[in-house]
């Protein structure tokens, strides 16, 4: 190679080498800064796109796991509701049978069923679910439909609770002249087929809150791996970075300075 001074070939590459050595010790540093591997899109295009994607399907996982924990509210609530019901319509099955025993003051005991059937009543028209009407009542809704997973729906559906006819057991409706033939099998049957649906829906609720909360472990452990910095590494890389950097530095300054061996030639 030519000895000049007009350009100093050597001292260009060294400069060169130094800034590339530079520009990845400060990517290594802002990785060490932020934790992540990739910090715009220009990181890795590719990675960056599926990492996304997995964030926003993690998202619509927890959104859903949560429609499946209120689900899960709903039925507790509806559950309760309905058990107690069940527990008056026993003890209205009992008074019906204590009327057939001529010892027995039909007049109280029919009290006693209208009074139990006022409460059945009031447990239909009152049970509610953040403001939802559950069994019956103002702004009943025969179902509820929740999201509960990525592209999947439950609709939940008690059944027609809201049409069973509870004027017999209500109110004034057992006398003592009808007292011995109140029949509340119907009733009894519908309440019974209501715990049975809850049941089987909280069974299903519960598959699905194990699948998602494993889905979701799965899918952010994987947006770990794509956005996540390897620390121990990085530091390597900046330690490293930081070393070749002063040799580098080093070496540009006695490259940049050899022209001056020239000036020998002139002596």
């Amino acid at each position: 190679m030519a000895f000049s001074i007009n350009t100093n070939l050597g001292a260009l590459d060294a400069y060169n080498a130094l800034r590339k050595i530079n520009a990845q010790t400060e990517k290594a540093q802002l990785r060490l800064a932020t934790q992540k591997r990739i910090n715009q899109v220009a990181d890795d295009t590719s990675g960056y796109r599926v990492g996304k994607e997995l964030e926003s399907k993690v998202a619509i996982m927890k959104s859903a796991q949560g429609n499946v924990g209120a689900a899960k509210d709903m039925l507790s609530t509806a559950e309760a509701a309905l058990s107690s019901i069940n527990d008056l319509l026993i003890q209205i099955k009992s008074k019906v049978a204590d009327a057939n025993d001529p010892t027995k003051n039909l007049s109280a005991l029919a009290n006693d069923i209208n009074a139990l059937g006022d409460e059945i009543k009031s447990i239909f028209t009152n049970t509610k679910f953040n403001d939802t009407a559950l069994l019956s009542g103002s702004g009943y809704s025969a179902s509820f439909t929740f999201k509960t997973g990525e592209s999947e729906s439950t609709t939940i559906n008690f059944g027609t609770l809201n049409t069973l006819n509870l004027a017999t057991i209500s109110g004034s409706g057992a006398t003592t002249a009808n007292i011995k033939t109140l029949d509340v099998s119907s009733l009894s049957t519908a309440v019974q087929d209501a715990l049975g649906k809850i049941g089987n829906y909280v069974q299903r609720l519960d598959v699905k809150e194990d699948y998602l909360t494993s889905a979701i472990a799965n899918a952010t452990a994987s947006v770990s791996r794509i956005f996540d910095a390897d620390m121990a590494m990085e530091q390597l890389n900046a330690t490293k970075g930081q070393i070749g950097g002063q040799v580098a530095t080093a070496m540009l300054s006695q490259l940049n300075s050899a022209p001056q061996n020239i000036l020998s030639l002139f002596r």
